[in-house]
């Protein structure tokens, strides 16, 4: 499964620590050592490791009684298509770039990705600079979010049919929705995996 990066800075730490300590850290060792705020902080983060895979623990009070599993890189390249707009739709930009992701995101042998620009699904949880993994697919089912063609430009919404026309809804509140004639709208894709980079963007 994917790690965040944050959960790659502690599994490379404890890769470390055991490699130079020939035992596990204290709770209280990683948080110092990665700055987390709390030990509840160090908890849920081997939590997270755990349940994805990559650490064994016998937990209670045996806090030094983890075991690291080996880091897995279970990637896939799909195609790279440019640019979707979370807000006005924008005409798509075709790239010829190819993207690797975790292979536990896609469905099936169609999927391609697109990078989000503009806020409109913000309330969604995509975000402008995330990548979407898109299953390409000319349906959908009302509620699902798709990247759709309006007259020719691409866009991500949530999709609806209703009395004879399509509205694609906004994830916020500032944002109107686009209604249009079912001749208007061709679906791209349904939208089953988002990939978000932390690093901080140079201005």
């Amino acid at each position: 499964m994917y790690l965040t990066e944050k959960q790659k800075r502690v599994y490379r730490f404890l890769e470390n620590y055991l490699r130079e300590n020939k035992q596990p850290p204290s709770y209280d060792e990683i948080r110092r050592a990665l700055g987390f705020k709390s030990l509840n902080s160090v908890y849920k983060h081997l939590k997270q490791l755990e349940s994805k895979g990559y650490i064994k623990s016998e937990w209670g009070n045996k806090k030094r009684t983890l075991e690291l599993l080996p880091l897995r890189a279970n990637a896939a390249k799909i195609p790279f298509l440019g640019y979707v707009a979370a807000g006005t739709p924008i005409e798509p930009i075709e790239v010829p770039e190819s993207i690797d992701v975790p292979e536990s995101l896609l469905c099936g042998e169609n999927n391609f990705a697109l990078r989000v620009t503009g806020d409109s699904m913000v309330d969604e949880g995509i975000r402008d600079g995330d990548i979407l993994v898109i299953n390409k697919q000319p349906v959908a089912e009302n509620g699902q979010t798709v990247v759709a063609l309006v007259r020719g430009e691409a866009t991500v919404k949530k999709f609806y049919a209703r009395n004879g026309h399509i509205e694609l809804i906004p994830a916020n509140e500032k944002v109107l929705p686009l209604v249009c004639k079912p001749d208007e709208v061709e679906i791209v894709g349904i939208v089953i995996g988002l990939i978000r980079s932390y690093r901080r963007r140079k201005l």
